[in-house]
């Protein structure tokens, strides 16, 4: 508490004024005391809220000010931004003006460069479209599952709807063989069933009388010249062995020319009555055999490329069928099998669609000409020509010579309109968008859709199939979102859930493992005897990506990044020493 000198005698100091009888230095005193020391102290405690609230309120004109005052003279600003650029070396579509930043998917320091410099044009590697990296949590939160991409077996299934139509190879027409009269019709109704041999009519013929009687006098006389060529003229005429052998054992004139169905089938036209003059070459009877059938479908244009291109002579070809399946209204349940016979060489102008022909075996007649069927046509991928593209490997090759094809399945793709993209599991938790080539889509034995790959993606490679289309929104997300995602690259353009927790940990041995899986056997085990980088102390070989191999003072050298590049070949000598010493020191802890 302030203390007024003893000597000044105590006075109302009630209001603004000093009280009376102060000298000059007295009244000094009583107004700091007055201001400073009792009457508005409290006042200070108002001052400082004033002073914080215009702090909040300016916050970013006072920064502004701030940046403006620390940032360097106008000449050094214009050179650092003019000629050198920060990019994250183990993200390189990262790149970034201000050395102070971090990259935001890893939070590293970024490294200099030059602009212009080799690798700078390049955001990405070629046929990579973007590449992020995700929490565990956000991981599993979204379902997210992977797939080793390897050779399955397809097929291509075309569903076509056709008309069954008699089989123009088993139909025949009996005609005449000569001119006379019809005596007798055993088969006297359309759509009649007969048997191969059964006798369908007789004709009675004055000619066939004179060949009788000329076969009769050379038996008679012995003349064997005679008798054959008697013989043969019946035979031309429509009679039987059998029938011939009678007529010579028998000796009598058969005045009766008995016709035979050549086949077994049905009737489906009867042209002639009981009674009627026939000359030679009329048609008597249509019969048509339906143990087997046609079925005409109609393929669109976009199919026909799938479909076989030679078709000239399918019937010499039995090896290379192509196999049907039919199945009909009538009997839904049951499925007729058949091959591929015929493809039109045209394609209809009205409908845009190509006719082709499928011959279907019919023992129970049960597929009737004139009904629908819808036809299900297979097309191994070994007969698909747009699979057996320039490039492809000895092991491709054998694997489509045996109906199997590198392929992903259909839930994996992301189409954009333009391009074609998969994402693969580049490391543990870390995504990168791959462009890539694709087949027509194909199934598998079991019905499940798949595209063929054509280019893009290798066997083995580990691609997203549950929860791609998250992966693909995560790219395009701002990097500044960062409490559920740490990272989303800037380089692209323009399900099952569980129970998770937040602190879902990440396993850093299953990311090492599966990065420096995709270095070849010999530099893998180099890497993994290594074990760190030898220029950035602790810093796990895997950690940043696929390590740098250099070859310094004899030495195969691996560092975590490209960053530690130009450390490392300033001092090679040391580098390698480093090495040597890192490798002798893990090969103690492993044979402990």
């Amino acid at each position: 508490m302030s203390t007024i000198p003893q000597n000044i005698p105590p006075q109302d100091e009630g209001g603004l004024r000093p009280p009376p009888g102060l000298s000059y230095w007295q009244r000094v005193w009583w107004w700091f005391d007055f201001v400073i020391l009792v009457k508005i102290a409290r006042l200070r405690f108002v001052a400082i809220l004033l002073v914080i609230g215009v702090i909040i309120t300016q916050w970013d004109l006072l920064t502004a000010y701030y940046e403006k005052w620390k940032r360097p003279a106008g000449g050094a600003a214009a050179a650092a931004g003019g000629d050198f650029e920060w990019f994250c070396p183990m993200h390189p579509s990262v790149i970034r003006d201000n050395p102070n930043d971090k990259c935001p998917i890893c939070f590293m320091p970024l490294s200099k460069r030059k602009k212009g410099e080799a690798g700078a044009s390049e955001a990405l590697p070629a046929g990579i479209v973007s590449r992020v990296q995700l929490t565990p949590y956000r991981v599993v939160l979204a379902g997210v599952n992977t797939w080793r991409v390897d050779y399955v077996p397809l097929s291509r299934e075309i569903i076509a709807a056709g008309l069954v139509e008699f089989n123009e190879r088993g139909q025949k027409t009996i005609a005449a063989r000569m001119a006379g009269r019809i005596d007798k019709l055993l088969v006297s109704e359309t759509g009649q069933m007969v048997e191969a041999g059964d006798i369908l009519a007789e004709l009675y013929s004055p000619n066939l009388i004179t060949t009788v009687q000329n076969l009769l006098q050379a038996g008679k006389s012995g003349s064997r010249d005679l008798a054959s060529d008697a013989r043969t003229r019946l035979e031309l005429l429509g009679i039987d062995k059998a029938q011939i052998d009678e007529i010579v054992q028998t000796g009598k004139a058969n005045t009766h020319l008995k016709i035979r169905s050549p086949i077994s089938g049905h009737v489906i036209q009867k042209y002639v009555r009981e009674g009627q003059n026939v000359d030679e070459g009329s048609p008597l009877y249509d019969v048509v055999d339906l143990s087997s059938v046609w079925i005409q479908a109609q393929i669109y244009e976009d199919d026909i490329g799938l479909l076989p291109f030679a078709q000239e002579h399918p019937h010499e070809t039995e090896t290379t069928k192509t196999p049907v399946v039919a199945t009909t209204r009538a009997f839904p349940n049951e499925e007729f099998r058949g091959t591929l016979k015929f493809v039109y060489p045209h394609v209809d102008q009205a409908s845009r669609t190509l006719t082709v022909r499928f011959e279907i075996d019919n023992p129970q007649h049960k597929l009737r000409p004139g009904g629908t069927a819808t036809v299900r046509l297979f097309i191994p991928p070994q007969k698909i020509q747009s699979l057996a593209v320039e490039g492809m490997t000895a092991e491709a090759r054998e694997e489509l010579g045996n109906g199997r094809a590198l392929a992903v399945p259909q839930g994996a793709v992301i189409d954009t309109g333009e391009q074609k993209i998969v994402y693969r599991e580049a490391a543990p938790n870390e995504f990168e968008g791959v462009l890539v080539t694709l087949g027509p889509k194909l199934l598998d034995p079991d019905g499940v859709a798949f595209f063929p790959v054509l280019s893009g993606l290798s066997a083995g490679d580990r691609i997203v199939t549950t929860g791609s289309f998250l992966v693909d929104a995560e790219t395009r997300l701002n990097p500044a979102a960062g409490s559920i995602y740490f990272g989303g690259s800037s380089g692209a353009k323009g399900s099952s859930t569980s129970a998770v927790r937040a602190t879902t940990p990440e396993d850093p041995e299953a990311k090492f493992a599966a990065v420096l899986a995709r270095l070849p056997p010999a530099d893998r085990a180099l890497a993994e005897q290594q074990r760190t980088c030898p220029i950035l102390k602790d810093s796990r070989l895997g950690s940043m990506g696929p390590p740098v191999k250099l070859t310094l003072a004899g030495e195969t050298v691996f560092l975590c990044c490209a960053g530690c590049k130009g450390q490392a070949t300033t001092n090679p000598e040391q580098t390698a020493a480093r090495v040597k010493e890192l490798r002798a020191q893990n090969a103690q802890g492993t044979a402990k």
